[in-house]
């Protein structure tokens, strides 16, 4: 049996199955005493345990079951829930999680797991030598397995068997019993049911569908089947499915029909379909056949048959939303000629076009959007980690998980999130012993926070540790000659907190392994301004700290402002704007060999875009500048340029690899006469 085309909807179980280990485990932690927890722990690793099995992942299958065995052994009280033996249980999923990582990316899913299975038979050989429960379940299960299985028929699937029968069809009832040894019975109810449906069609299954794709079915099932195929060929065809034991398929006559319903009258019957479907014919018209006709083919891996969601392969969106952008930009064409023309029928119909590919734009942008979860998932059991290795006392509260940006946010936010929350366990929440001494809980608290604001979403990171101390980050960059003793007396605290973010910045006395390695936050800057976003601190000394982040929902299709240089056009996320205004050429003011102007009592500067992207001057008489204030955390700047075109819609494109490091430019878009238009990256310009 080719398992293959089983393979993503195994990796995608197995890592929901994990997520909730972890989050358990760090329940259990807390709760002991909490079989209920245990139960759901033992839920998932047993079905991990069978999944692994049946796709032939031998490593993975036998940490699981000795896993399953030790959680089993908590189950029945003969083993204590301690942090050592927890330990453990997460250092195996760890492994867990390791070789699923590797069978994604096409791997063979092979770890060496001795260490691990070694500590898990030591943990049972001390406290308790004999786990009896598995005997106990398959003694329990024989006893369930040898009663027999019947099925009974509403009405109207009695009248479609009645039918059935008249067209020449046969109808079979059909035992099929598993293996005792089974592990994925699902996966196998699926196939036999795949069998049963090029074979005929399926009239009823006891237990129902629902049950059976949730395993709550023992070895045996029974199904009603419609076919013009003969007994054997159909019993023969199931038996062809692995670990299918035994198939027994009786005729179901005509007579034992009639006892279900002993009062029911005739039916008129109509010629069979082509199709092998069959109509009642009532009042002399065809009605189709409800949604309660058929009991569904159960899907593999999906709990529920009315579920509403379906897994699509992410390549499958990003060629959706590629197709998408060239969409926007022939939308734009059209508005263009619609202006151009002054046609009344032509703008109507291009209005009304551009009003439906919006909604169409919000669902393709919609769909592409993912909860913040999956990033902040893997935190709570890396701050347990972290704080064992710092020997701190210290919990993780998250707010708002189910915050949504889009995909390409969120493959990239991992890393500088994990960097975040490393340094505030290291450098922000201090001892057990600090802590007492300043009066404070011997626990610390780092709150992991996401929400909406507008287009944006912010992530904010806040413990309630030792704060930021200004005198020691302005000594150390003083030191590392980031900036003079005498600009550093001028500084805000926030311009000081800023300076973390300086290359090679830290202070870190020693170097560890969870952070202080000379490498700072300057990584973490980097990465959220190239997602278009910004980071910001506050702290109070001896309160603790607050790191926010500022991300675009989304990075493929945004908002601008269309702006002439020259005969030059260039786009300005409107992200990035504050506003727009008209400068006089006498308002113009020279500081520090630099142009400001006046802007609401702020000296702010300003940038001439036609030098800085060197743009051919064709005319530069003008008594007058058009600025585009823009902002960059708390910093100002005025982009000077030539005119206002106006907002619009535009797609994000990359300039490729010959041009990775144009300055400020972050991609291109094509615009509504084809012109190309570069897109200006404010956060390279703001200094």
């Amino acid at each position: 049996m080719d398992m293959s085309q089983y393979l993503e909807v195994f990796i995608e179980e197995s890592k929901e199955h994990l997520q909730a280990c972890n989050e358990h485990l760090l329940e259990l932690e807390k709760s002991p005493d909490d079989l209920t927890i245990v139960n759901e722990i033992f839920r998932s690793a047993h079905t991990l345990k069978g999944m692994s099995a049946t796709m032939g992942y031998e490593d993975l299958a036998s940490l699981t079951h000795q896993m399953e065995n030790v959680l089993d052994a908590i189950r029945q009280k003969k083993l204590m829930v301690t942090t050592e033996l927890l330990d453990i249980v997460f250092l195996a999923t760890e492994h867990l999680e390791e070789m699923i990582v590797s069978i994604s990316e096409g791997g063979d899913g092979k770890c060496d797991v001795s260490d691990v299975i070694q500590k898990f038979k030591l943990i049972e050989k001390g406290e308790s030598p004999d786990v009896l429960a598995d005997k106990a379940e398959s003694a329990a299960a024989v006893e369930v397995v040898n009663q027999p299985v019947i099925n009974t028929y509403d009405e109207y699937e009695y009248t479609i068997l009645l039918q059935a029968m008249e067209q020449g069809f046969h109808t079979y009832e059909i035992t099929i019993t598993l293996r005792e040894d089974c592990l994925l019975k699902g996966a196998r109810v699926y196939m036999v049911f795949e069998v049963l449906e090029s074979l005929g069609e399926v009239i009823k299954s006891t237990p129902p569908v629902e049950q059976l794709e949730e395993e709550k079915f023992d070895q045996q099932f029974m199904v009603t089947l419609v076919s013009m195929e003969e007994e054997t060929k159909i019993v023969q065809s199931i038996l062809n499915v692995s670990e299918v034991e035994r198939v027994e398929a009786l005729p179901l006559l005509t007579e034992r029909i009639h006892r279900f319903f002993p009062n029911q009258e005739e039916v008129v019957l109509d010629e069979p379909s082509q199709s092998g479907q069959f109509v009642e014919e009532t009042g002399g018209k065809a009605e189709k056949p409800d949604e309660h006709e058929v009991d569904k083919k159960p899907v593999a891996g999906k709990a529920n048959v009315g579920s509403k969601t379906i897994r699509v392969n992410i390549e499958r969106l990003d060629i959706l939303m590629n197709l998408f952008e060239e969409l926007v930009i022939d939308r734009g064409r059209l508005e263009q000629i619609s202006r151009d023309l002054n046609n009344q029928e032509l703008q109507e119909t291009v209005e009304r076009m551009s009003r439906i590919s919006g909604d169409l734009q919000t669902i393709i942008l919609n769909m592409r959007m993912v909860p913040v979860e999956t990033v902040f998932n893997r935190f709570p059991r890396m701050v347990r980690q972290l704080a064992r290795d710092l020997n701190k006392k210290i919990n993780i509260e998250i707010i708002g998980a189910e915050t949504e940006l889009d995909r390409t946010v969120i493959d990239e936010i991992g890393d500088p999130l994990v960097h975040l929350i490393r340094n505030a366990l290291d450098h922000g929440i201090e001892t057990p012993e600090v802590r007492k001494a300043c009066g404070k809980p011997e626990e610390g608290n780092v709150r992991l926070k996401a929400y909406h604001s507008g287009n944006h979403v912010f992530i904010e990171i806040e413990d309630d540790g030792a704060g930021i101390n200004r005198e020691k980050i302005a000594a150390k960059a003083i030191s590392n000659k980031i900036i003079s003793a005498q600009a550093a007396a001028g500084l805000t605290d926030k311009q000081v907190y800023e300076l973390l973010f300086a290359s090679g910045f830290s202070t870190a006395e020693k170097i560890s392994d969870i952070s202080g390695r000379g490498v700072g936050l300057d990584v973490v800057k980097n990465t959220i301004e190239s997602l278009g976003g910004t980071v910001t601190i506050d702290s109070i000394l001896g309160k603790g700290s607050i790191f926010s982040i500022q991300l675009p929902l989304t990075l493929s299709i945004i908002s601008a402002m269309l702006v002439g240089i020259q005969a030059e056009k260039f786009a300005i996320p409107l992200s990035s704007i504050i506003e727009t205004a008209i400068v006089k050429k006498v308002d113009i003011l020279n500081a520090h060999s630099q142009k400001v102007i006046d802007y609401r009592g702020k000296v702010v500067p300003l940038l001439f875009l036609k030098d800085i992207f060197e743009v051919p001057v064709i005319d530069d008489s003008a008594s007058f500048y058009s600025v585009v204030m823009v902002r960059k955390g708390d910093r100002l700047a005025g982009l000077v340029v030539d005119s206002f075109i106006g907002q619009q819609e535009i797609v994000l494109k990359s300039l490729g690899n010959y041009l990775t490091n144009v300055f400020a430019i972050s991609g291109a878009t094509i615009l509504g006469d084809g012109q190309v238009a570069l897109i200006i990256d404010c956060n390279a310009l703001i200094k």
